[in-house]
C-alpha cells in the first residue's frame, strides 16, 4: 500500500511537471530564455567554467579521500599496535 502511494505521487508529480513546463518555457521574450541574449563569447565563457569546474571538484575529492584513507590507515596501525603490546592486554 505505501509502495503504491509513493509510486503514484511519483507520477503524479511528474505529470504537473510536464504539464507546467511549456508554459514556463514558452513566454514570449523572442526566444530569449533566462539570461536575456546570449553570444557566443558568453556561451564559451560559460563553457571553460563547466570545463575548470569538474576537474576542480575531482581533485577535492580526491584529495579528500586521502586524507580519510591516511587516517583510518593510521587507526588500524594504532588499533594492530594495542592488540600487540602487553600493556594493552587484559588479564592478571
Amino acid at each position: 500500500m505505501r509502495r503504491t502511494r509513493f509510486i503514484a505521487a511519483i507520477v503524479s508529480f511528474g505529470v504537473v511537471l510536464l504539464a507546467i513546463a511549456p508554459a514556463a518555457l514558452a513566454k514570449s521574450y523572442g526566444g530569449e530564455g533566462w539570461y536575456g541574449e546570449t553570444s557566443d563569447k558568453n556561451i564559451t565563457y560559460a563553457m571553460y567554467t563547466v570545463i575548470i569546474f569538474f576537474p576542480t571538484i575531482i581533485v577535492l575529492f580526491s584529495l579528500l579521500q586521502w586524507r580519510l584513507e591516511k587516517r583510518k590507515v593510521a587507526r588500524m596501525r594504532a588499533a594492530k599496535r594495542r592488540a600487540a603490546s602487553a600493556e594493552w592486554r587484559g588479564g592478571w
